[in-house]
């Protein structure tokens, strides 16, 4: 079970790079972070981000569904998983929100 949850993860890693010269491009900028929750949180709120934040979440919240079906376990519990991933991946210089609720610069 773990190793499907694994290959689904790698997955959805997969599926989020189709976007992601944009996504890494507002990365880069530091218009968007991740956070603990799974989800892409936007750090300026103006609207081609926030449009962004909403395509890219939509896509997770799908991609996480499907891994907590074929898994029996409760969709947060892969969203978190899958943000303690994606927070540990993120490169010097990007924001991640930590869990005090804040943004940090790693």
């Amino acid at each position: 079970m773990k190793q499907r949850l694994a290959i689904g993860l790698l997955v959805l890693a997969i599926s989020a790079q189709v976007q992601a010269i944009t996504l890494n491009e507002a990365r880069a900028q530091g218009r968007v972070g991740e956070t603990l929750s799974g989800y892409l949180a936007p750090v300026r709120q103006d609207p081609e981000t926030l449009a962004l934040v909403s395509d890219i979440n939509a896509a997770r919240s799908e991609s996480y569904q499907k891994l907590a079906d074929s898994n029996n376990l409760p969709v947060d519990e892969v969203a978190k998983m899958a943000g303690q991933k994606l927070v540990a991946r993120a490169q010097p210089g990007e924001y991640v929100k930590g869990i005090n609720g804040k943004w940090l610069k790693k």
